[in-house]
Formats: C-alpha cells, sequence, structure tokens
C-alpha cells in the first residue's frame, strides 16, 4: 500500500513575509530547532530559505542583516508535492532536483514540508542518514 506525503510530512511549517530580515529569520530557526523556513505572501508559498541559503546569500555578501530581507536569500523556483501524493512521487522529485526539502502544498497554501531525512526514518530508521535525522538536536 502506498504511503501519503500527510503521513510523515512535518506539518505547521514556519513561515515568514518576504520582507522578514535574515537576522528574524536565524533566530526563528534557531529557536524552533529548524533548518528550514517558508516565505510567504499572505498565505501563498513564495519560497524556501535553509540556514545554507542564508549563509551562502546573506552572510557572505556582508552588509546589515537587519536590513536584508529574506526575499534576496530565499529560492523561489520551487518543486512543491501535495499532501496526498506518493511518498515515492516525492522521493523521485528530490531526486530529480537535487533538493533534500521540498514544501508540502494544499490548494496553494503551504501546510508542511517533508524532507530526506523524514523519508530516511520512515523508509529506514537505522541508516545512518535515518539514525541522524531522529537524533536529539546538539543545541
Amino acid at each position: 500500500m502506498a504511503q501519503h506525503v500527510r503521513d510523515i510530512m512535518t506539518s505547521a511549517p514556519v513561515t515568514v513575509e518576504p520582507q522578514a530580515s535574515v537576522t528574524a529569520v536565524a533566530q526563528l530557526m534557531r529557536d524552533n530547532n529548524i533548518g528550514t523556513v517558508l516565505v510567504t505572501d499572505g498565505d501563498q508559498l513564495r519560497g524556501l530559505v535553509s540556514d545554507r541559503d542564508l549563509v551562502v546569500r546573506a552572510l557572505a555578501e556582508g552588509g546589515d542583516l537587519e536590513q536584508t530581507t529574506v526575499a534576496r536569500a530565499c529560492s523561489e523556483d520551487l518543486v512543491t508535492v501535495g499532501p496526498d501524493e506518493d511518498v515515492d512521487h516525492a522521493i523521485e522529485l528530490m531526486r530529480e532536483h537535487s533538493v533534500r526539502r521540498i514544501p508540502v502544498v494544499d490548494h496553494g497554501h503551504p501546510v508542511g514540508i517533508v524532507s530526506l531525512g523524514d523519508m530516511a526514518i520512515e523508509r529506514d530508521p537505522q541508516s545512518a542518514l535515518g539514525d541522524i535525522s531522529a537524533a536529539k538536536s546538539n543545541q
């Protein structure tokens, strides 16, 4: 029996508006122990920003991070899945697009995020990735 994305996704993703500062986003990531935040305009998904995006597209560029908006650091060309799609389809999309996280969208509205780590925990919890993904944060 096929498993659906909704069965393994992280629901209620943390979201920010495009004009949020990268400093505020980094603090949200720290406070929520997450590595990805979805960028929304109202309730419509507009982008995704990872901790790596913040480093490569904002911190490494220099400047005032309080004045740098997340719109400058986020990925806007997104691959998304629906909550009722098969997990196998999400895995195919990750492979095809070389991404580790995919926003889960229902009628244009973000409802979750599914990650490579989620897949590993579900499919192969004894693998190194599954083990690492399930481990408690070192914060």
